[in-house]
C-alpha cells in the first residue's frame, strides 16, 4: 500500500528557504488521493473559534474571534492569527487560544461597544494595533504585521516587543525612511531571506519594498484611472497592466507569497487575477485568472468562478496565498468562499463552494464564508482564516487508515477506520457489494427483512429513516416520516450468497449522507461524512 506521505519540515526552515509566511508542505497533488471528479480528497474541520463575533481566549473550539484575516506559523508550531476587528494578534497552541500581542481586554470601545484600535509600540500587552491584516515571519522568528487601519507595517520581535517598521498612522502614498513613509491600507506582507519586506499597499494599488533599515520604495506604477464613485465625486481606482515592473499596474493587491527563487506571487484582488513578479527580469505576468474589462465607473473587474486552464480560470476577490513544496499555490478565493489550487497551469478547488456557510465536511461539501488567508503547516495541513465565520479552519488531506491490509481483496473504510466484515466484500457489475448486516450496523441501522408481493425486501432502519432495497431488483428507496419517498435508480441489484445478503455500498451510503469514493490502487471503498456542523 502506498500511504499519503508527509515531508515534514520545521516552520523555521520553511521561513529560511521561502523567506516569509509560506511554509513548505507535502506535495498535495503528488501524494493525494482523488475523488471521481479528480478533486484532492480532504477533510475540513474547525481548528479554533465558536463562530461568535466576540473576543474570548480559552479552549480553541470555544474561543471567539472578530473577522480573523491572516494566519502564520511560529517556529514552535503554534499558529498566530491577525484578529482584525479585535485589533490584536492571537495565538493557537496546545488546543488553547491566547492573546499574543495587543491588550487582552478592550481598552477603548466605540458606540456599539466594539473595540477600537490605536498605534502604540512596546511590550506585548501594552501595544495597540488597528485592524491588523496580513502576517509574515522571518528566519529569526520576527513577525511582521500589515497594520491596515494604522497605515503602517509593524514588527513583533522574538521577545514579543512591538515596534513600527514603516509608516506613522497617517494615510498617504509616500516613499521614505521609516515613519516618513506613508501607506494606504496595507493588507499583506512577505519577508525575503535577506530581511526585505514586501507590502501589498492595497488602496494605493502598489507593491512596496522595505529594506532591513526601514527604507520604503514603490516597485510599480501608480494607477491613473479615475472613476465617479457618486455624482460629483471622483476617485482613483486600480488598473491592470503586465510587462515591465516599473510600468505594471494592480488593483487593490491584497495577498503576497515568496517562492524559493525569491520572486513574488500577488493576489491582484480587484483584477481577479494571480500575478507574478520576477525580480530577475523585473517583469510582471498574469499566472491565473481572466476577466472582462472594467465597466463604466466600476472599481473592480467582474468576479466569477471557474476551474480549469489557469488563464481561463475565474476568481472573485482572491486574497491570501501559500506555496506548497511541489510549487503549487493555494489561494483564499474570498468571495467564492473556497480554497483554490494553482499547479502546472491548472486551477482546481480544494474545498468550499460559491455558497456561504460554516459546515465542516469533505471537499466541496464543506462551507466557508469569506476566507481571507491560507497557511500550509509543517504537518502538511492547510489552515484557513475563515473571516466572516469568525473561525480558523483546517483542511487535512485524506489518508487511508494505517492498518489497511495491503492485498488485492476488496476493502471498505469509514473515515479512518477499516470496517470488518464476516464475509468478504466483492465487485459485481463494477460495484462494491458488501454484507448488509455489517455495513448497516457500522452506521447504526437495524436490518429487517419483509416479504411483500412475493418479493424479499431488505429494510435498514434508523429512527424515522428507512432505506429499502429489493433482492434481485435494482433501485433503492429512502423513506422518512412525514416526507415524500426518495427513489434512486441503481445499476446493480442486491443478492443472497452463502446465506448473506449483499447490497451495493455506494447507494446505501449515499442515501444516509455519506460521500463514497473508490480507490483502485488499494481496492478500497472510502466512506466519509459529507458535511456536518460542529
Amino acid at each position: 500500500m502506498k500511504p499519503f506521505k508527509h515531508i515534514v519540515i520545521s516552520s523555521f526552515l520553511a521561513a529560511t528557504f521561502l523567506g516569509g509566511s509560506s511554509a513548505l508542505a507535502s506535495g498535495l497533488s503528488a501524494d493525494a488521493l482523488f475523488t471521481s471528479n479528480a478533486q484532492i480528497m480532504a477533510d475540513v474541520t474547525t481548528h479554533a473559534g465558536i463562530g461568535d463575533f466576540e473576543d474570548k481566549d480559552g479552549d480553541a473550539l470555544t474561543a471567539a474571534f472578530r473577522s480573523p484575516s491572516s494566519v502564520v506559523q511560529l517556529p514552535d508550531g503554534s499558529i498566530l492569527v491577525a484578529d482584525t476587528r479585535n485589533h490584536i494578534i492571537r495565538k493557537i497552541s496546545g488546543g488553547k487560544v491566547t492573546t499574543y500581542a495587543g491588550p487582552e481586554l478592550p481598552v477603548i470601545t466605540n458606540s456599539q461597544g466594539f473595540p477600537t484600535g490605536s498605534l502604540v509600540n512596546g511590550k506585548p500587552n501594552e501595544s495597540f494595533f488597528n485592524e491588523p491584516a496580513g502576517l509574515a515571519i522571518d528566519s529569526n522568528g520576527n513577525v511582521y504585521v500589515a497594520d491596515a487601519a494604522n497605515n503602517a507595517v509593524r514588527k513583533i520581535d522574538a521577545n514579543g516587543q512591538v515596534s513600527t517598521l514603516a509608516g506613522n498612522g497617517v494615510l498617504g502614498n509616500k516613499d521614505g525612511q521609516g515613519a516618513d513613509a506613508a501607506f494606504n491600507h496595507p493588507s499583506d506582507v512577505a519577508v525575503a531571506s535577506d530581511g526585505t519586506v514586501y507590502v501589498a499597499d492595497s488602496l494605493n494599488h502598489v507593491i512596496r519594498k522595505i529594506t532591513p533599515n526601514g527604507t520604503v520604495s514603490t516597485l510599480n506604477a501608480a494607477s491613473k484611472r479615475a472613476i465617479q464613485i457618486r455624482p460629483g465625486t471622483a476617485s482613483f481606482a486600480g488598473e491592470f497592466q503586465d510587462g515591465s515592473l516599473s510600468t505594471a499596474k494592480f488593483n487593490e493587491p491584497s495577498g503576497l507569497a515568496l517562492d524559493s527563487k525569491g520572486n513574488l506571487y500577488v493576489s491582484d484582488t480587484g483584477n481577479q487575477r494571480i500575478r507574478y513578479i520576477d525580480f530577475r527580469t523585473n517583469t510582471v505576468a498574469t499566472l491565473a485568472g481572466s476577466s472582462s474589462s472594467y465597466g463604466t465607473n466600476e472599481l473592480y473587474a467582474p468576479g466569477d468562478y471557474a476551474d480549469g486552464d489557469a488563464l481561463k480560470a475565474k476568481f472573485d476577490f482572491p486574497r491570501g496565498l501559500a506555496i506548497t513544496s511541489e510549487g503549487g499555490l493555494l489561494i483564499a478565493d474570498s468571495l467564492n468562499h473556497s480554497v483554490r489550487y494553482l499547479l502546472n497551469g491548472k486551477v482546481t478547488t480544494i474545498a468550499g463552494t460559491v455558497s456561504t456557510g460554516e459546515a465542516d465536511g469533505v471537499e466541496q461539501a464543506a462551507e466557508f464564508y469569506n476566507p481571507t488567508d491560507v497557511l500550509v503547516t509543517e504537518q502538511g495541513n492547510i489552515v484557513v482564516a475563515d473571516a466572516f465565520n469568525n473561525k480558523i479552519r483546517k483542511i487535512a488531506p485524506y489518508q487511508l487508515p494505517s492498518n489497511l491490509p495491503d492485498n488485492q481483496e476488496v476493502k471498505v473504510v469509514n473515515g479512518n477506520k477499516v470496517i470488518e466484515f464476516d464475509a468478504q466484500p466483492e465487485i459485481e457489475g463494477g460495484r462494491t457489494m458488501v454484507p448488509v448486516r455489517a455495513i448497516s450496523e457500522t452506521f447504526g441501522y437495524e436490518v429487517k427483512y419483509v416479504e411483500q408481493d412475493g418479493k424479499s425486501i431488505v429494510q435498514l432502519l434508523n429512527g424515522d429513516v428507512t432505506i429499502e432495497l429489493t433482492i434481485g431488483e435494482t433501485g433503492v428507496i429512502r423513506k422518512e416520516v412525514n416526507k415524500a419517498d426518495i427513489k434512486q435508480t441503481t445499476d446493480v441489484a442486491p443478492y443472497v450468497k452463502q446465506d448473506r445478503t449483499y447490497v451495493p455500498v455506494r447507494f446505501f451510503a449515499e442515501q444516509i449522507g455519506l460521500n463514497v469514493q473508490w480507490d483502485a490502487d488499494h481496492h478500497t471503498a472510502i466512506l466519509r461524512t459529507n458535511s456536518f456542523l460542529k
